[in-house]
Order: C-alpha cells, then structure tokens, then sequence
C-alpha cells in the first residue's frame, strides 16, 4: 500500500515540475531566451519565493524529516503536486508557449536534467527501500527550482543555438546577395514603427512589389526568418521593422540587410529598464541612420522628440519632418482636423507646396506616422495621386488606435499594444474630443521605464483624470501610481468629477463595464501588459 501511495506521490510531482518547466520555458521565450532578461523578471516577478513554491519547499523539508512515516510524507507530496497542478493547468495567458524547435530543445534538455536527478536520488533511495520516496521528494524540489534548469538548459545550447542561427544568417545573406536591386527601408522608433511600417507598405504597394517584416519579427532573428520564409525573388522593395531592447540590437539587423533608407520615428522613455537612460535609447535607434550608405542613402527622422532633433546627421542625406514642432522640420503636417470619418490634414514640402490628404486614421501619432511614410514614397517616386489614394484606404492597425464602433452604440479605440508616455498622451488628447457620452479610459498603465516608474504613471494618472469621466486601473503593478495622479489632479481641479475604479484583472474591468456602459459612451483601452507583468 505504501509502495502504491509513494509512487502516485512520484508521478504527481513529476507531473508538477512537467508542467511548471512549460511556464519557465514560456517566460523564457518571452524575454527573448536571455537569461539576463529572464533573471530581472525573476526579481521584479518575484515568482521564485511564490506560494506555491514555498509551500512546495515547505512540503519537501517536512517529508524529508519524516521520511520514516512514508504515509504522511508521500501524503502531503501528492496532495501539494495534485494542487499545483490543477492550478497550473487552469491558468490562461495571453501570449502561451510557441512550441519552435529551439523550444523543443531547451524543454528537452530541462527534462533530461530533471530525469537525472530524479532518477539518481531514486537509485539513492533504492538502497533503503524507499526508492519511490527519494524520487517523490526529488520531483518536488526540481518543482521548487523549476527556474534554474530553464536558465541552465539554456545556457548549455548557447553553442547548438549559436551554430545553428550562424547557419539561418548565412542563409538570409546569401538570399539578400541574390537581389542587389533590392531596395531596403529600415524602420526604427521607441513606438510608431509598427504602424509606419504598414503605412508605408500599403502605399508603396501602389507602384511595387514590396515585402514587410510582418507582425513582429523586429529582432535579428525575425528579421532572418521573414528574408529565408518570405522574402521572393521578384519583390523590389523590402520594409525592415527594427526593435532593440539594448544597445546594438538595430545594428546587428542592419549588418545583415544594409539598408539605404532609415526611418526614426521616435526616441522616447522606453525599455529604461535595460536601455538605463535615454541617451542610450537615442543612441541605439541612430544605429539604423550610422548604417546606411553616404552614396545614395537617405535618413528620415522624426523631430517632435527632442533626442531626434537634437541629433545630428552627417553622414547621408537627411530629411527631418514633424507635427508638433516645425522648427527645422523640411515636411511638417499641418491643418489637422478630426471627424467622424477620419482625419484629414495637409503636407507642407521644403519646396513650399501643400498636399492634402484624408485618412481613416485618427490621432496626432498617426498622422506623424503617415507623414513618413507618404516622404519615403515621394523620394522613391510614387505618384501624387497614388500616395493620395493609398493614404485614404489604409486601415487601423490593429491595438494601435484603432477605432471602432459597437452594434450598441459604443465606441472602442483599442490602443492596448505597448503603451508608452507619449503615445498614450496622444491617445489620451483622443479620447477627450469624444463629447457625445462618456469617455471611459481601461489600463494598467506603462511599463519597462526604469527608475521612471512611478514618475510617469503619476504623470498618465493626471493626464487621465483631465481626459476622462472613469478612469479603470487594473491589476496592481501601476495602480497606486495611477490613483496617486488622478487624486492629485482632482485636489487641484475641484470641478474633476472623474470615477475611478480599481479591479485586479482585465476580466473583472469588462465585467465593470457590462454594468455601466451606456450608447454614445467611448471606451479606451490603453495598454495591456504581458503575462510576465501579471
């Protein structure tokens, strides 16, 4: 009976550990497969001291201390294995576990680690006749350090990986080299690259044959990908988004693809967290404008952000535009004017003459955003009217201030795709020309600033409360910040009336606004942080 009860006890925390090595490798994968990242997430998470981590340690130490009372020992092993378990299993993310072949291997060699032990304290143990015993309490304690076989397993494939992505660089460059008349546009930015990466697309698509790096795939890695599994010998142009979370990211992508055109559009307080100042975000993005070629380059930057304008450009040709702040400017967007069917708003040209364009886009970003894209499509010689035209049929990218309307008459504009200090003030000046209900703002505020933190999300709290009528703070990374903001605002504004309310996870925020949402009402939806945040 006791041999029965230590095996179920065995296979339960074995079954533990298997299914808590799914959600390390799931964090892992989403902090890029850097073990550095995945160790700061570690500290902020604080996911290594977690209930059930403790109570599982707590198990382990009882067992091991009355291992002689096998009933109670192996009793309380497959009781906290069957819950961790059951609670693992029902838990739903956002963003789950991609299965890629370099997962396959770190899982592999996880398991092989765990197995190891496992197996090894059970020979131990076998010795005494408690064989089962010995592996049981094993299982739980890789369980309790679940983490450290990730980051080692990991760390042991640095070389396969290594060899292996060598092999895909190689490959994308010896496809690039098969189309020198490739034309190649990178695209940088603290925010806004995405969208202007579609923007600029969907216009170019007028007059060529283009390729997009699509959804994501900003890094190296993404960017070999998309060259080896899209990319097609008849394409003319291709669009290259460039992300960085630390210094030398974009230049790495650009020493594989050599663009000749760059696009900045923003630097801004973003990933301060492992940028540590914004010098070194501005820095970084200007790694795309230091690559391109001085014969026949061209360098389009974005200088509403002061660390663009005041960053110099020497080495190619350069063409600085803006909506905010014209000052050096050469292409500046003027006469913005929102309605209900979009945006409209006109092009002023170094050479004087004014464009006027309609979109279906709404926001100051979006407008900044088109305003690059419609540059690079005139210096690449797309007609006028194509440009026009293009610019009216674009269409909202998704998460990213895009706007639309409920059969019960309640307006969405989902800007909930990596909120940041300046885009959700645009979104924020947005939803405050909405007057026809009430205008509602859901979020849980910003992440990855650094030692800003605090700061800025007091400073989004203030801006909420002079933009909205109900405010919903969700979950708890940001929420005393954001209230501390709003609360300071309504002490100096005694006529602020705005509603704010606290809920710990987005579910319960769409159960709120089941119950309060009325037709005419406009709701915001800013931000929505990843599972590591949660």
């Amino acid at each position: 009976m006791i041999t029965i009860l230590s095996a179920i006890a065995a296979l339960l925390a074995i079954a533990c550990f298997f299914v808590e090595f799914r959600r390390d490798l799931m964090m892992l994968q989403q902090n890029s497969y850097r073990n550095e990242r995945y160790s700061r997430w570690l500290r902020a998470s604080q996911d290594t001291t977690s209930a059930m981590r403790l109570v599982s340690g707590a198990v382990v130490l009882a067992s091991m201390s009355t291992l002689s009372v096998p009933v109670v020992s192996m009793s309380l092993i497959a009781f906290v294995s069957a819950v961790n378990v059951i609670i693992l299993v029902r838990r739903r993310y956002k963003k789950p576990l991609v299965m890629t072949n370099r997962a396959w291997r770190i899982f592999s060699v996880m398991l092989i680690l765990a197995v190891v032990i496992v197996v090894s304290t059970g020979i131990v143990g076998w010795k005494y006749g408690k064989g089962f015993e010995y592996a049981a309490v094993a299982s739980l304690c890789v369980f309790c350090f679940s983490h450290l076989f990730s980051m080692s397993a990991n760390w042991l494939l640095k070389p396969v990986e290594k060899h292996i992505n060598n092999g895909y660089y190689k490959d994308a460059e010896r496809i690039l080299r098969s189309m020198p008349d490739l034309k190649i546009i990178g695209v940088t930015g603290s925010y806004g690259k995405t969208s202007t990466k579609h923007y600029l697309n969907r216009i170019l698509s007028e007059h060529f044959d283009v390729m997009m790096t699509p959804g994501s795939y900003n890094t190296t890695m993404g960017v070999i990908r998309t060259v080896r599994e899209y990319l097609k010998p008849y394409n003319e142009v291709f669009i290259v988004e460039m992300g960085a979370k630390q210094i030398g990211d974009i230049k790495e992508i650009c020493d594989l693809v050599h663009p000749s055109v760059g696009i900045v559009t923003a630097v801004g307080e973003q990933h301060l967290e492992s940028f540590k100042s914004i010098e070194n975000v501005q820095r970084t993005k200007f790694e795309l404008i230091d690559s391109l070629p001085s014969d026949g380059g061209l360098a389009v930057i974005n200088d509403d952000f002061p660390y663009v304008a005041n960053r110099p450009v020497s080495n190619v040709e350069c063409v600085r535009y803006a909506v905010s702040n014209p000052g050096n400017a050469g292409y500046v967007a003027t006469d913005i004017t929102y309605t209900p069917a979009g945006t409209q708003f006109t092009v002023r040209t170094p050479q004087g003459a004014s464009l006027e364009f309609s979109t279906r886009l709404v926001g100051e970003c979006n407008v900044s955003n088109l305003l690059a894209a419609v540059i690079v499509a005139m210096r690449l010689g797309v007609p006028e009217d194509k440009i026009r035209y293009a610019v009216g049929q674009i269409e909202q990218v998704e998460h990213r201030l895009n706007m639309k309307r409920t059969p019960g008459g309640v307006t969405i504009i989902d800007d909930a795709f990596n909120s940041n200090p300046t885009g959700s003030s645009m979104a924020l000046d947005v939803l405050a020309m909405m007057t026809q209900g009430r205008r509602i703002v859901v979020t849980p505020g910003m992440i990855e600033l650094g030692d800003r933190q605090e700061e800025l999300n007091r400073n989004f709290g203030q801006k909420i409360a002079a933009s909205a009528d109900i405010a919903i703070v969700v979950g708890e990374y940001n929420r005393e910040a954001i209230v501390d903001g709003i609360n300071e605002s309504k002490e100096k504004d005694a006529s602020s009336a705005i509603e704010v309310h606290t809920v710990p996870t987005f579910l319960d925020s769409q159960s709120l606004l089941g119950s309060i949402l009325r037709p005419g009402d406009t709701v915001l939806y800013e931000n929505d942080l990843p599972d590591t945040f949660k």
